[in-house]
């Protein structure tokens, strides 16, 4: 194992967790009196959907390394696994929303891999 990756074999993932801030950013108007996030509350958000993008991606990458060679499925997982990796190296634009458009492509990012990582952690089991 490398030191800097963690054990995504015993490492437990939160989509509890990971979902609730995907829903901060993606359905503001859930709670009709709440305001979008903004300032430092925007900031903070969006540095734990990357966290949590981090967090996942090894774990959804081993699991779909699992499946069929050359299923559409598998690449299908690998396609978000890269999409996300890509979204974590992109920075916000005024072109596409700013700061809060960036969150919240992240937050959609995020999502689809909480996604594939239950369609495929229930498969296993």
């Amino acid at each position: 194992m490398n030191a800097t990756r963690p054990d995504t074999q015993t490492t437990p993932v939160n989509l509890v967790t990971m979902r609730e801030v995907v829903n901060r950013l993606l359905d503001p108007d859930a709670v009709p009196e709440a305001l979008p996030p903004t300032g430092d509350e925007l900031r903070m958000l969006t540095e734990t959907v990357r966290g949590h993008i981090e967090e996942l991606v090894p774990a959804v990458e081993a699991e779909a390394r699992k499946l069929k060679p050359g299923s559409i499925h598998r690449y299908t997982v690998l396609g978000c696994v890269w999409e996300a990796r890509s979204r974590l190296e992109a920075q916000p634009s005024p072109r596409f929303g700013g700061a809060p458009g960036y969150a919240r492509r992240l937050a959609r990012a995020l999502n689809a891999l909480c996604d594939h990582h239950e369609m495929l952690t229930k498969a296993v089991r």
